[in-house]
């Protein structure tokens, strides 16, 4: 089974992003991730559809956008019409968290839905058959760079448990913290996508050379 490799830009360099995407995109990764952040419903600001936009013309890899902001009903079009192919919503912020989802599909996208790590995974229960892909944070969202929460890992595990079954058909995604050393073991809990910032994007070595340990650690488990 591959694993799907969503690399983070906000662990990457701004000042060269449309190569730092191609770097990524040429290093086989699969998804380009984008964080979204409005600094209330996380202590950061990031991005919004504009640099969405800019990212979608540099690649041909789908957009996981990922909307850490409060109401994002009123800007899911706008994402959407900037490229979005993936926009994920938290549950923690929408009161009518099915109807976003309905919203998102209608606009074209596939819809996504993400918890923080103290949201119990029952929170999504009645949503699991209207959603492309779940998302389990691994830290508290708002900054890259953060280690993983050790008892997250479980927490993957019994998401997929009850994703498979309630007979969903979405793709399990982690995200925070994400490198070689701990890529097995959020697999063997039954992640799919893996989002990776630091440990992609970094001075140690390559895009391609990060990338690939990734994969060699993430894929070392996902075919026994």
């Amino acid at each position: 089974m591959r694993i799907k490799i969503a690399p983070s830009i906000l662990s990457a360099d701004f000042a060269r992003l449309a190569g730092e995407v191609r770097a990524a995109e040429d290093a086989g990764a699969d998804y380009v991730h984008l964080d979204v952040m409005d600094g209330h419903f996380v202590p950061n600001l990031t991005i919004g559809p504009n640099v969405v936009a800019a990212v979608r013309r540099v690649t041909s890899l789908p957009l996981d956008v990922h909307l850490m902001i409060e109401s994002p009903e009123l800007l899911a079009r706008q994402f959407v019409e900037a490229g979005a192919s993936i926009l994920t919503v938290h549950q923690e912020v929408c009161r009518h968290l099915n109807q976003v989802l309905v919203e998102i599909h209608a606009l074209g996208a596939r819809a996504g839905v993400a918890i923080n790590p103290a949201t119990p995974i029952e929170t999504l229960r009645e949503v699991l058959g209207d959603v492309d892909l779940v998302l389990v944070m691994t830290v508290n969202p708002g900054f890259g760079g953060q280690k993983t929460i050790p008892s997250t890992i479980d927490k993957a595990r019994r998401m997929a448990e009850l994703m498979s079954v309630s007979g969903s058909a979405a793709e399990l995604e982690v995200d925070g913290g994400i490198n070689p050393d701990n890529a097995r073991l959020l697999v063997e809990a039954g992640a799919r996508v893996l989002v990776a910032g630091s440990s992609v994007y970094n001075w140690r070595a390559s895009v391609a050379e990060n990338l690939n340990a990734l994969r060699r650690a993430a894929e070392s488990v996902a075919g026994k």
